[in-house]
């Protein structure tokens, strides 16, 4: 099993970060083989950014993405420059109020950047993500997520990050269920 998942939005949004835990999720607490590539453009913020994650179970030779098993986008930009790589049968995962979708797009739409506000902080949308992408696609379980989050983020943010990642996970599973 080789997976390739893309993380892409623009500086600010917590995208290498959301990288980072997606892969330590794997390789630390799911005992699989995880890399990640980052990449970002100069400025601070407002920049282009994206996380390139590989999870397999053998080790893993080339870490560069061929094309994305699962494609998370968190700007417009991002689905512009990216949308082409999902494979066939890949996941896509957006942030439905800043990606206008091709209608002829199949996607996990997610408002994280507003559920991200309802928790009281814009900054965790990032975590949402993350939360909604375990609910869509298991790629890691959502217990070594929460162990990835917990020994990721600032301790006194710690029970924040942990709301904004079941408020993604939920969200998702709950618009499984609508008919």
């Amino acid at each position: 099993m080789r997976r390739e998942i893309r993380i892409s939005g623009f500086g600010g949004q917590g995208i290498v970060l959301a990288g980072y835990i997606l892969g330590k999720a794997a390789a630390v607490y799911e005992d699989k083989e995880a890399t990640l590539v980052q990449s970002y453009g100069p400025e601070a913020r407002g920049g282009a950014a994206s996380a390139e994650v590989v999870i397999a179970d053998e080790p893993i030779e080339y870490p560069h993405l061929d094309g994305c098993d699962i494609l998370v986008l968190m700007s417009a930009e991002a689905y512009r420059t990216y949308r082409h790589t999902l494979r066939p049968g890949g996941t896509l995962l957006v942030d439905e109020d800043l990606v206008p979708l091709d209608p002829t797009d199949q996607a996990v739409k997610v408002p994280a950047t507003r559920l991200a506000e309802s928790l009281g902080r814009r900054i965790v949308a990032n975590i949402v993500m993350l939360g909604a992408l375990v609910a869509a696609t298991g790629i890691v379980s959502r217990e070594a997520m929460a162990e990835a989050v917990r020994t990721s983020v600032r301790p006194r943010t710690v029970d924040l990050n942990l709301r904004a990642l079941e408020t993604g996970y939920q969200h998702v599973r709950l618009e499984d269920r609508k008919p």
